[in-house]
């Protein structure tokens, strides 16, 4: 639907936008935190990038599991667990130079790029119950449909068909009888053998 679309593409825009300016703004306060405790400046900006670096892939397995409603690996979870605590305790000290009051403040941006990724991968698994709702065959390995049974009228329309053309000279041939009345090949082979040894007193060999 053009609706669920647009619905959905603005939703994961706007998780895009707040998750980027909230990744932005928790990068610098946990660079100000480790160079502040005396870390050179070099490595103070690439200890963020690991601590968020670990959040951003083990979301990334989180959501290709609920993308294909398949359990995420064990491993996923204490990672993302470990990163989100140590970029709220980043943040926290950040803020807590100032009081209790900006400390509070300072967790919003972690909360913020956590809370992001949680509402993607909800939309992603509601998007993948869709898809699976939606889809007309069964998950991998299944075994297959059973072939529909051809309608009766519709095989004694074919004995009929072939018995005027038996008469004629001209009996049809399994191809065509498969062609001109979607009979599955086995069920027009059997039709074919006995009209044609109705006919003539014995079993005809062939004439595919």
């Amino acid at each position: 639907m053009t609706g669920d679309r647009a619905v959905r593409w603005a939703t994961v825009a706007a998780v895009v936008a707040v998750a980027a300016v909230a990744a932005y703004v928790s990068y610098w306060h946990a660079v100000t935190v480790v160079t502040r405790l005396g870390e050179h400046d070099a490595i103070g900006h690439l200890y963020p990038v690991t601590i968020d670096g670990i959040i951003v892939a083990a979301s990334m397995v989180l959501l290709d599991s609920a993308r294909h409603s398949e359990a995420a690996p064990w491993l996923a979870w204490p990672l993302l667990a470990g990163g989100v605590l140590v970029t709220l305790a980043a943040n926290v000290t950040y803020g807590a130079r100032s009081g209790l009051s900006a400390a509070a403040w300072a967790v919003v941006p972690a909360l913020a790029f956590v809370g992001c990724y949680e509402l993607l991968m909800l939309l992603v698994r509601a998007s993948a119950r869709r898809a699976g709702a939606a889809a007309p065959s069964g998950p991998p390995g299944a075994a297959p449909a059973p072939v529909p049974v051809v309608p009766r009228n519709v095989e004694e329309a074919a004995e009929k068909a072939l018995r005027l053309a038996h008469a004629a000279g001209n009996p049809h041939s399994v191809n065509a009888l498969v062609s001109k009345f979607s009979l599955p090949r086995k069920q027009a082979t059997e039709l074919r053998t006995r009209v044609l040894a109705e006919a003539n007193g014995h079993y005809e060999q062939g004439g595919r």
